[in-house]
């Protein structure tokens, strides 16, 4: 038996069946990216570059003035900017694919996601979920695509998961 009442907290609209190929959304948060975000990932996993951490080397580099911020830091930031609308109903994270980092990112910028719905497919494996295919890509507040990216999600089903009335 399934426990509908966790289901019952979550969107009403970011079902499997709610993912048609074509639909775009834009993601109502955005989040400003400060020394926190980029320091931990960065330092956790030895990136050593010179341009996270050496605000002297930045100045005037041809990649703008001020560190830099990680990509995979940038990447985890859309991602997470688009998880409320299409993975709040998630059964699982399948994979992601097709990072591209486009513009640098720096201390201080803002990151808004935008997402399209590239593929949905009923799972092979269960009837209570569907795999979908999204495309999420990143802007900065003024208006530079600086991240783009595909993620596979295992979406719940409304059919099995969402609240019945009773």
């Amino acid at each position: 038996m399934i426990d509908r009442g966790v289901s019952a907290l979550t969107g009403d609209d970011n079902f499997f069946e709610d993912f048609p190929v074509g639909r775009r959304l834009r993601h109502a948060r955005g989040a400003t990216v400060g020394d926190v975000e980029n320091n931990l990932v960065t330092k956790q996993v030895m990136n050593t570059a010179q341009g996270h951490w050496n605000e002297h080397v930045m100045a005037g580099s041809p990649m703008g003035d001020g560190r830099l911020v990680f990509g995979l830091v940038t990447g985890s930031l859309v991602f997470g900017l688009a998880s409320q609308d299409v993975a709040e109903n998630a059964v699982a994270e399948l994979g992601c694919t097709g990072l591209r980092f486009k513009a640098p990112v720096h201390l201080g910028d803002t990151l808004y996601a935008y997402t399209e719905v590239l593929a949905a497919d009923p799972s092979p494996d269960r009837d209570d979920a569907g795999v979908v295919r999204f495309k999420h890509w990143g802007v900065t507040h003024d208006d530079r695509v600086v991240f783009e990216g595909e993620r596979i999600v295992l979406v719940k089903r409304r059919s099995h998961w969402a609240k019945e009335d009773t």
